[in-house]
């Protein structure tokens, strides 16, 4: 069983169809050809290698987007600057290294400079701040829980009640199924906070779901 069938409501969350970059002129605009006047074909053959690896992204990066700006609109136009920054960018990307949690990165690093993403910077996040819940329970792993919760409201209410931190993480980590020192490279965090703000978030959502675990049976 895949992750995004474990975790149905982090995709649910999204109410966009996935093929919105083929509906919606303005993020098709992204992956025009930039224009070259040294060799336009290269630019073109560049345009269409950056299409085949990101349009398989846009599903998993318009769903983050909507986590991280809590806004549909705001999603398209951050999931759109991100791929127009991503094709300028796209001759820096090394091929041996993921693209995947390359262009998560520009993702991130683009929404932290919106509007949005600078009143969410503003919130101070201490990483040895004891959550309010009691995270050294021990019990039934996330996992566990979601495979006999079958309500998507209570799992899209306990998401939304994590810190925007852990929940970052936890969704680029059990979601994405992106490797902890790839999500450090994302996040621009030490491999060791990531360890810890994943496993306080699945602590902590275990704890969310288990008071509802009964309702579901």
């Amino acid at each position: 069983m895949s992750n995004a069938e474990l975790f149905p409501v982090f995709f649910a969350a999204s109410p966009r169809p996935y093929n919105i970059a083929l509906r919606n002129p303005r993020l098709t605009e992204a992956f025009r050809p930039m224009p070259s006047a040294i060799d336009p074909s290269a630019a073109f053959e560049q345009s269409a290698a950056f299409e085949q690896l990101a349009l398989p992204l846009f599903a998993s990066l318009y769903n983050h987007a909507n986590w991280l700006t809590r806004d549909p609109s705001e999603a398209e136009d951050l999931v759109q600057e991100t791929f127009s920054k991503a094709l300028r960018a796209f001759d820096s990307f090394q091929s041996d290294t993921n693209f995947k949690a390359w262009i998560f990165r520009i993702l991130r690093n683009t929404f932290l400079t919106s509007r949005t993403g600078i009143a969410a910077a503003r919130t101070i996040f201490l990483e040895d701040q004891p959550d309010t819940l009691d995270t050294t329970a021990s019990g039934p792993t996330p996992e566990d829980i979601l495979l006999r919760l079958d309500n998507q409201a209570t799992l899209q209410t306990a998401l939304e009640q994590l810190q925007p931190q852990l929940r970052e993480a936890l969704l680029l980590c059990d979601v994405e199924e992106i490797k902890y020192r790839d999500i450090a490279v994302i996040l621009d965090v030490p491999i060791g906070t990531v360890m810890s703000r994943i496993s306080r978030a699945r602590t902590t959502l275990r704890q969310l779901l288990l008071p509802h675990l009964g309702k579901s049976l």
